[in-house]
């Protein structure tokens, strides 16, 4: 039998305690959830299938060593900006203007100590220049650097066939065949490629109501509104649901888009620990017995802001729980299913069909086109009373341009396939091998020894490196192989929990995950990155048992 711990999320969260993990439910025993009293309510009665995720500590000497090697690195920073305040080291940031120096610094030069001293080291593994459509496979600009990473030359030469690691293209619907692009293609021709209005002058066209529609119907709600942009999606909305004298509880690790709306809404704003029922639960608590600061009067409006997938540690949302809490204190539920939705549901319609609730459990319901649609924007989506409010306050509505029609006509026609409506089955195929290759890719990192965080059936698989040094390494290594990584570290992570993110497709074939996976078993032996402390299984077929107890 394979370790139960590293079968049923035993695995500790760096959030959370095992405690924590066993009240609230999570662990499963014959593969429903452990009925343990939460909220007055049994947790068993929540969830309609198995809910297992992985977030296992890292050996205390893998931490040591990352603040070790930080250390050093920090010192050797300090060192060089006095070589470069004498004149010792050429200076190539920017710097203030002479007539400046009795002013306040624009660029806060300490602000900036990381980028130039530990970024610029292994600032050559991002934002490298893509030449070819981000499918599966795609084509890389070659360019090299002459002095240490701050600027870069092409050389003119490139590298072909690289296999796709990092885009969220998780349904393959970012493609160049004509035959599927043919509708696009014939609505480019007749709008053009920009409205140059807004939604509320004259920028609403027909395929903007058409999208609206469809999106309503595959959602199961009774309106929805589009807009041009993700981010703008929730930054530009958020205000306008909520303002002073509201509160918003939002998770820890949520997305900037939603930090951002929170924080231009004027709300205040308190966190809970991420996906913590226990945490969400005291704040809500406090919120009603207590009310507002100073007044103790009561909230205007509570709203709760929650991410389907989370995208940097692959963790799906808990939402069962979170739909009781919010019933039970009466507040609002905004669910952003910017990964989710399309990449999970037995049809692909998010969070809510993974878990088998309906649609009018979440009062907001916010998605976008960037990833499983291979397109561009978002939506909001549920009463028709909420999607008319927004259309008179949304400031996305109000000013920013229209979404232009070829990239309405790609969402529809991707959303036609998904929802069957183009006479195939090839969307509820794609939805079904992004599943299979998630699950596959998941537990093949996992039989090798690695660290990897989140969710079975989430296809944001994060693998942890932890150390500085072996992030460029790392990416390094891997194009040379020609697969192309995102690599993450501090800031963007917690500063021990530096990592490779791995973006799953439904396009990639079982001879390229194959690939993948057996440069990373090489690579990991190579920069010991096997960190895992749960035996490793010799039979694959072990990892689908489901009876086992769980160890106290």
């Amino acid at each position: 039998m394979a370790n139960p711990s590293a079968v049923c999320n035993g695995h500790l969260h760096h959030h959370q305690k095992q405690n924590n993990l066993l009240k609230s439910g999570v662990c499963k025993k014959n593969g429903i959830t452990k009925g343990m009293k939460k909220n007055g309510v049994s947790n068993g009665t929540l969830y309609k299938k198995t809910f297992i995720e992985h977030f296992e500590q890292a050996p205390m000497y893998v931490a040591v060593l990352t603040f070790v090697g930080f250390g050093v690195g920090t010192i050797f920073g300090y060192l060089r900006d006095f070589m470069r305040a004498w004149g010792l080291e050429k200076r190539n940031i920017a710097e203030e203007r002479e007539q400046q120096k009795d002013f306040v610094p624009l660029y806060q030069d300490f602000e900036t100590f990381y980028t130039r001293n530990l970024y610029m080291r292994i600032r050559d593994n991002w934002n490298r220049p893509v030449c070819s459509v981000p499918g599966p496979q795609f084509d890389l600009m070659e360019r090299v650097t002459d002095d240490y990473n701050w600027t870069f030359r092409f050389t003119g030469r490139t590298i072909k066939n690289v296999i796709n690691m990092g885009s969220y293209n998780y349904l393959g619907f970012a493609e160049t065949d004509v035959n599927a692009l043919k509708t696009v293609t014939r609505e480019l021709q007749k709008y053009g490629t920009g409205i140059c209005s807004t939604r509320q002058e004259m920028g609403t066209l027909d395929k903007h109501v058409e999208l609206e529609k469809l999106v309503a119907k595959f959602l199961g709600v009774e309106d929805a509104m589009v807009f041009g942009m993700g981010f703008a999606t929730n930054s530009m909305n958020i205000p306008a649901l909520v303002g002073k004298g509201c509160l918003i509880l939002s998770d820890e690790l949520n997305h900037t888009s939603l930090v951002l709306g929170a924080r231009l809404s004027g709300a205040t704003i308190r966190i809970f620990k991420h996906n913590n029922m226990q945490s969400l639960e005291k704040l809500l608590r406090d919120a009603i017995i207590y009310g507002q600061p100073r007044s103790h009067r009561a909230w205007r409006k509570i709203i709760i802001l929650v991410e389907g997938i989370y995208s940097m540690e692959g963790s799906i949302v808990r939402l069962p729980e979170i739909v009781s809490l919010k019933t039970k204190y009466k507040a609002y539920l905004y669910l952003d299913e910017a990964h989710s939705i399309g990449a999970v549901g037995a049809t692909g319609r998010g969070v809510v069909e993974y878990f088998g609730m309906s649609p009018g459990d979440v009062d907001v319901l916010m998605g976008t086109f960037t990833k499983s649609f291979g397109a561009a924007g978002g939506y909001i989506a549920g009463k028709k009373d909420l999607v008319d409010f927004l259309r008179t306050h949304s400031h996305s509505a109000v000013y920013a341009t229209s979404m232009c029609p070829p990239v309405a006509e790609q969402i529809i026609r991707a959303m036609k396939c998904l929802m069957g409506l183009d006479g195939t089955t090839q969307g509820l195929q794609r939805v079904r091998q992004l599943g299979k290759n998630t699950r596959y890719f998941r537990r093949r990192l996992h039989e090798m020894g690695f660290i990897i965080y989140g969710n079975d059936d989430s296809p944001v698989v994060p693998l942890l490196l932890y150390m500085p040094g072996k992030i460029g390494a790392f990416a390094r290594r891997m194009l040379e192989k020609n697969i192309g990584v995102v690599v993450v570290g501090f800031p963007a992570t917690p500063i021990t929990e530096s990592r490779a993110r791995f973006c799953v497709s439904a396009a990639h074939t079982r001879e390229m995950l194959d690939t993948v996976l057996n440069a990373l078993d090489e690579l990991g032996d190579f920069l010991q990155l096997k960190y895992s402390r749960y035996s490793k299984s010799s039979h694959p077929e072990l990892y689908e048992e489901t009876r086992f107890e769980h160890e106290d």
